[in-house]
């Protein structure tokens, strides 16, 4: 009976040890945005054996409105082993409730530029990564879940890949809500902002497969019905994407099983890029 709560000290000790060697490295870093004159933080996750690692794909996790650049490492916690499982960097960057527009009538907020070409700039000179669409893809949550296919969309020459988990993917039912009116102007004052910068509006800049798609939401999620319009009008137009929807709210304890799907999604199509 010793020998065998011995053996099984043991394992249980070495199984912690690998745990605490193997595991992904979370660093927050200051990046540079030159069109908005200042330093954004973010969080940037990579494997445990980066340092030996090749170039590697990386996923853009964009937060939510009234979060910041910490949500995802302090809120799904756990989330960060992918990095380690899939071999790849996960960067998490401040979004300022900015709905990640280039605000048409604020130039304080240039959020599509610093994602789509200055923090993806910056991330390339500093990190091992595979610089070009086929090693980049971008998800978020709400705000964040408008914002990854919003970019997207708008970028297909920067990322390969996106996707969206409770996406805020037609503005124009909440003119009111999220200082949506500060970044683009009320919607009764400013219609043709509001139009434009939907992401509903957008399926026209899609063609089939030009992009690999995963949008994900809860039927219990205020914004359940407009991400079941956005399927519809995909399916209309032919554009390939997976969507899933499954009981849920517009919370952490979803988007913390979201985000599993997504990056085993992004890992997928990575791996069908090498082929």
């Amino acid at each position: 009976m010793k020998s065998f709560i011995r053996k099984f000290l043991i394992a249980l000790v070495a199984t912690l040890l690998f745990q605490t060697i193997h595991a992904a490295v979370v660093d927050t870093v200051n990046t540079y945005s030159t069109s908005m004159r200042k330093t954004i933080k973010a969080v940037v996750i990579t494997p445990d054996d980066y340092s030996t690692a090749r170039a590697l794909p990386v996923v853009y996790l964009l937060h939510g409105y009234s979060g910041n650049y910490a949500d995802w490492v302090t809120n799904a916690k756990g989330f960060e082993k992918a990095a380690d499982l899939y071999q790849m960097i996960i960067v998490c960057p401040d979004g300022n409730n900015s709905w990640y527009w280039d605000s048409p009538i604020d130039s304080n907020y240039k959020y599509e530029t610093y994602v789509s070409k200055e923090l993806i700039s910056w991330i390339d000179n500093k990190y091992k990564t595979i610089k070009n669409r086929t090693g980049r893809a971008i998800t978020g949550l709400s705000m964040g879940g408008h914002g990854a296919l919003y970019l997207a969309f708008r970028h297909q020459d920067v990322f390969g890949a996106a996707g969206s988990m409770s996406g805020g993917v037609d503005i124009r039912p909440f003119p009111t809500h999220w200082d949506m009116a500060l970044r683009l102007g009320k919607y009764s004052e400013h219609p043709e902002y509001w139009e434009k910068n939907t992401v509903i509006n957008m399926l026209n800049l899609l063609q089939p497969n030009s992009l690999a798609l995963l949008i994900d939401c809860g039927t219990e999620d205020f914004f359940y019905k407009v991400n079941e319009h956005l399927h519809e009008q995909l399916l209309y137009r032919d554009i390939p994407h997976d969507y899933i929807t499954r009981p849920g709210a517009h919370n952490w304890n979803y988007w913390t099983n979201s985000i599993q799907y997504q990056l085993l999604f992004m890992s997928n199509y990575f791996k069908s890029q090498l082929k």
